[in-house]
């Protein structure tokens, strides 16, 4: 966790269970880590993981089974993917391409950066 950030950090927390659904280190349906457990690895107050967990119960991402602990919901990876896509191509690229407009770099430079990148980290 980014201690310094302005994202708050059960919301950081939040993201890195996403993230780990995304990779594949949490799979649907299966047991993830309880909020006293993540508290302990990550050094926070376990009331902060306990807030990051009931957001992303609100989101659909997880859920509880009494007793048991918490569990990634069926259909919890494509409900991120399609929230990040659209968090992409709603914020993070129209801000990149004003940036870009700014520093007077054409689309096609543009385009052909993005090329690079996209083949380098494939």
């Amino acid at each position: 966790m980014d201690f310094k950030s302005t994202k708050s950090i059960f919301s950081q927390i939040g993201d890195d269970v996403k993230d780990k659904i995304l990779r594949g280190e949490y799979q649907e349906t299966a047991k993830i880590p309880s909020t006293r457990e993540l508290a302990g690895v990550v050094g926070v107050n376990p009331n902060t993981t306990i807030k990051a967990y009931a957001a992303l119960q609100q989101e659909g991402i997880i859920f509880t089974q009494r007793g048991k602990g918490y569990f990634v919901a069926e259909g919890a990876k494509e409900i991120i993917l399609e929230r990040k896509k659209k968090e992409f191509l709603e914020e993070i690229l129209p801000e990149t391409v004003v940036q870009a407009m700014k520093l007077e770099i054409s689309l096609e430079e543009l385009q052909n950066d993005i090329k690079t990148l996209y083949h380098e980290k494939k």
